[in-house]
């Protein structure tokens, strides 16, 4: 029972929970930006717009984003890197796309945005590819 209510680390179920945590996020993400994707190459680059870049590059950041650094996420490449487009990618959906919604609708950008910032701080864990390239 005490256990249950221990606050020490175990070192295996961090490294773990990181995993999932990569991994999940990331899968997740993808199926927003395969969509996107398959947009950006059939041509069709109705998108945001929010700094004025242009639609087409808008939405090919946000491809780059959601999926390009997904997969790095997943693998736990360049980790901590690949959290910075999806952060602002994030950040631009939840206080820019969404900033006027209710709560309700930029719930998911936030949950998304919050997962990326605990990534950024505490890198992959040792069940990545920086791992296996850092040992070398």
């Amino acid at each position: 029972m005490k256990k249950i209510f221990s606050t020490r680390l175990h070192p295996s179920g961090l490294h773990f929970s990181l995993l999932i945590l990569r991994v999940g996020t990331g899968a997740f993400m993808l199926t927003h930006g395969y969509p996107k994707l398959q947009r950006l190459l059939s041509g069709e680059f109705q998108f945001a717009d929010p700094f004025g870049l242009g639609p087409g590059i808008s939405l090919g950041l946000a491809v780059f984003a959601e999926f390009f650094c997904s997969i790095l996420l997943i693998l736990g490449l360049g980790t901590r890197l690949a959290t910075i487009p999806l952060i602002v990618t994030m950040s631009v959906a939840a206080f820019i796309a969404h900033g006027a919604d209710p709560f309700a609708r930029k719930e998911m950008a936030l949950l998304y945005l919050l997962s990326y910032v605990v990534l950024l701080f505490s890198g992959p864990g040792k069940i990545s590819v920086d791992q296996l390239l850092g040992k070398r």
